[in-house]
């Protein structure tokens, strides 16, 4: 990030307009665009619905009902629906609370897992008439899903197969640049960071994208610093839609949510967040020290995809999480993997979702 910030000082100081930076590559429309947009863009038919949580946070939830053009175009045959946790740039509201307000942000990934997820099934169940439905997570997704479904027997029960991409439930092993930020104390961290957002999407991370990465000569610099945070492999990264990654992430938790993650990074351990005195954990645990997570309850079948070059899902963290998963019914590692490229790699079909999709079909009722 701080290579983003040095380059960014570049095109402050010597201007846009001179072509200091190189030549400006073709600005992808999909930079500027909302989730509805995009699936549009893309030929499929979108829907927006919005989903309110027991604790009061209203969440934005997208729908793909079916394949291109028409009904009767069914591509894969599946109805897809795009999730969103508390905070991020399409659940930033509350019936209670503003987001301008610290008590909006009193959350981390524990209330993912206990409100949004639930209520997010929940809606989707009710409105499908299904009675289970496949459950796809990345990275803390996979994390909220852990949690929701090792502690939530009922909600265990509407799901077919959890499909686990970069799985995070401890993070002893990782080295990426985030882990760092546990060895600094949780008082110094508030200090910091504020008690509020952490990385919004905002205004500058769109320039960074349009503006600054969007320069031929400055792509490799950029994406250097993306695969910092993330991992390196850069053979499958498509450097020319790097405007529309940057325009949409990071797209903002709180910084109790990042801070959770330190304490997980600092103890190794799965486990509640730590509240910082004993009387405080009383108050919300009913014991002094935060509860741990039981993966191992988790009965719902699960595969899992996890990378050899992820800095975030270390493969020794993996490691340590495939033998308490008591219904894996599939593990593949792949080498040159990093944590992002689950999501946006070039050949992230061929290496994981076609897999996925037969796996599903496999498993049509």
């Amino acid at each position: 990030m701080w290579s983003l910030l040095a380059v960014a000082s570049l095109v402050s100081a010597f201007g846009t307009t001179h072509g200091f930076l190189g030549k400006v590559a073709p600005e992808s429309p999909e930079a500027h665009m909302n989730i509805n947009q995009m699936i549009s863009y893309w030929g499929y038919p979108s829907e927006e619905y919005e989903v309110v949580t027991e604790d009061g946070y209203i969440l934005g939830i997208f729908r793909i009902p079916y394949g291109k053009k028409n009904s009767e175009n069914k591509d894969a045959g599946y109805d897809v629906w795009l999730g969103n946790s508390r905070g991020n740039t399409w659940s930033r509201r509350n019936l209670y609370y503003s987001p301008d307000s610290v008590e909006f942000w009193a959350f981390s990934f524990d209330e993912m897992a206990k409100y949004d997820l639930p209520a997010t099934i929940d809606f989707i169940v009710k409105k499908t008439g299904q009675e289970k439905i496949h459950y796809v997570g990345h990275s803390q997704g996979t994390t909220i899903g852990f949690i929701a479904f090792s502690t939530n027997p009922t909600l265990a029960r509407r799901i077919k197969t959890f499909y686990a991409l970069a799985p995070v439930a401890t993070v002893k092993y990782a080295t990426s640049l985030l882990t760092k930020l546990s060895l600094i104390p949780s008082p110094l961290f508030k200090i910091i960071f504020g008690n509020r957002i952490f990385l919004p999407h905002n205004f500058f991370y769109g320039f960074l994208g349009t503006e600054v990465c969007s320069r031929e000569l400055m792509d490799l610099l950029c994406s250097n610093a993306l695969f910092i945070m993330c991992g390196f492999d850069s053979k499958n990264f498509n450097t020319s839609r790097f405007d529309v990654y940057l325009a949409h992430n990071p797209a903002g938790t709180s910084v109790q949510d990042v801070l959770h993650w330190a304490q997980a990074a600092r103890s190794g351990k799965f486990q509640a967040f730590d509240w910082g005195s004993p009387f405080q954990n009383m108050k919300h645990y009913n014991q002094r020290t935060p509860p741990y997570y039981n993966v191992t309850a988790m009965s719902v079948p699960i595969a899992v995809w996890n990378g050899g070059n992820d800095i975030l899902a270390d493969p020794h963290d993996v490691n340590i999480l495939l033998p308490k998963l008591s219904n894996l019914i599939y593990h593949k590692e792949i080498l040159p993997y990093n944590h992002l490229d689950f999501i946006w790699a070039i050949n992230a079909p061929q290496e994981v979702y076609n897999e996925m999709v037969s796996m599903m079909s496999e498993d049509k009722e």
